[in-house]
């Protein structure tokens, strides 16, 4: 086993963009707050493989990045971008959530693949794919002690959900892999930018202040 394996597929491809974009919306954060430069980069490495690690090990399957060390690497580039142009990376408000939009969908689309490679189900990968793609974020909100993304009433997972029911009907109109791909991943950028252009949010629960 190489530590950077020189296998490129259409899958592969995806999944190092959505590392790439995903490292950089939580280096960018992790810079918001000062962070030095290894906790930056912890941050940012955690946003881009958490989801996918807590997917793989409810699948039981072998943990991606431990076969494959260009993760590493990829997040180490992140990190080396939002230092070097830092004044359009880190100030421009915007940077944030392109970034993170685009690598949602792109790991959404990475759950729901890998998951019907294992033979699961389809309604198993669409929740699998709202895990690949949320679930770094949930990991990177904790290290910078705020509340998760998706717990707030934004549409962030739910577009997962939306990318994962457009992959299934893709399908089922007889799409192959990669179309059925380049859908989902557009419904969730889609889903995400008109959600947070138009102000679209789920309904919120207000109940009794228990603190007092």
């Amino acid at each position: 086993m190489t530590f950077l394996p020189l296998e490129l597929t259409f899958v592969n491809l995806l999944d190092y963009i959505g590392t790439l974009a995903f490292a950089i919306s939580g280096i960018r954060l992790a810079s918001a707050k000062r962070f030095d430069l290894f906790g930056a980069y912890v941050v940012g490495l955690a946003t881009a493989i958490g989801g996918g690690t807590i997917r793989d090990l409810l699948l039981n399957v072998p943990i991606f990045w431990m076969h494959n060390g260009i993760y590493f690497l990829i997040n180490l580039v992140a990190l080396l971008l939002v230092a070097l142009f830092g004044k359009i990376v880190i100030r421009q408000r915007n940077t944030w959530f392109i970034f993170d939009t685009i690598g949602l969908g792109m790991f959404a689309v990475i759950g729901i693949e890998k998951t019907l490679s294992t033979g699961y189900p389809f309604w198993v990968a669409i929740v699998m794919g709202a895990l690949t793609g949320a679930g770094g974020g949930v990991v990177r909100d904790v290290f910078l002690n705020e509340v998760p993304l998706i717990f707030r009433a934004e549409i962030y997972a739910v577009a997962c959900v939306f990318g994962g029911i457009a992959y299934w009907a893709c399908r089922g109109l007889g799409l192959d892999s990669v179309g059925c791909g380049l859908v989902c991943g557009a419904v969730v950028i889609i889903s995400r930018v008109v959600a947070v252009r138009y102000k679209i949010n789920l309904p919120t629960l207000r109940g009794d202040d228990i603190s007092s």
